[in-house]
């Protein structure tokens, strides 16, 4: 199933819409976490009137098992160039929320743009080409687990040793991001960019397991161009069992197209 449509809502009214965790957009039986929030975007997005999350906030209250979902939303402001609203993505089998969210949107069509100042002190991380970075998995796509059989994910050689017990040594992963089959990511889909690469701390000698998200933010700068995407994740800080991901993600023109910080707990230790 393609992005859109696994991530689609129905409206039904009074800020209501029906959704679902598609089939194979899982890992292990729990929504991928920027998945999840993609849906709330898009439900939120057609609540605000405007089609781009410019920024959005989730925190994480209880696992988004696969099934049917009920997203409430509630504008709380609408202006003249943004509107902020709330919602709340629910299990539609038990009524529990499984995150609740708050977002501002806006419309990021490049025609439309305010002329303003641009300066920029990054430049996108340098990647070996797609075909010489490593897929996170080496299964076949097919027999892949099911959020990562849906999109394309390759991994910085530099990155990915922890799979063979080979850890870099940095708080980093960096890596190219797509969705199958060319289709268009958008501003929705940089909700799920930014949240499907592996922790940064698979790569240092700390406790590798589930690693649940509390809170993350992403600030979307501009829709991406089409093609693949450059992104970067790193921590500075691992205290009180919690780390903090900071990520950049940059279209094929070079161009930044969003921001991310997450707030995540530390695996148990064995």
């Amino acid at each position: 199933m393609q992005f859109a449509a696994a991530t689609a809502v129905t409206p039904r009214g009074d800020g209501l819409y029906d959704a679902a965790v598609a089939p194979g957009w899982d890992i292990g039986g729990n929504a991928n976490g920027g998945y999840l929030l993609s849906i709330a975007g898009r439900a939120m997005a057609d609540a605000a009137g405007r089609p781009d999350p410019v920024t959005i906030t989730a925190h994480y209250l209880s696992p988004g098992k696969p099934g049917p979902l009920i997203v409430e939303t509630e504008v709380v402001k609408a202006g003249k160039r943004f509107s902020t609203v709330r919602g709340t993505v629910r299990r539609a089998s038990d009524g529990v929320a499984a995150i609740s969210v708050l977002g501002t949107f806006g419309d990021l069509d490049p025609a439309g743009a305010l002329e303003s100042p641009t300066l920029v002190h990054s430049v996108p991380p340098t990647l070996p080409s797609v075909e010489e970075c490593q897929q996170m998995f080496k299964a076949p796509v097919d027999e892949a687990p099911g959020f990562v059989s849906n999109i394309h994910l390759l991994l910085h050689p530099d990155d990915a040793g922890f799979a063979t017990g080979r850890k870099s040594g940095e708080l980093r992963v960096r890596g190219w991001f797509n969705l199958r089959d060319d289709e268009p990511i958008g501003t929705i889909g940089l909700l799920t960019a930014v949240d499907s690469f592996p922790p940064t701390i698979f790569n240092v000698d700390l406790p590798v397991g589930w690693v649940p998200t509390v809170e993350l933010t992403s600030h979307v700068r501009a829709r991406p161009a089409p093609g693949w995407l450059r992104c970067a994740f790193t921590t500075r800080f691992v205290t009180g069992g919690f780390i903090e991901e900071d990520g950049e993600v940059w279209d094929a023109t070079g161009a930044l197209v969003a921001q991310s910080r997450q707030l995540a707990l530390l695996p148990r230790s064995p």
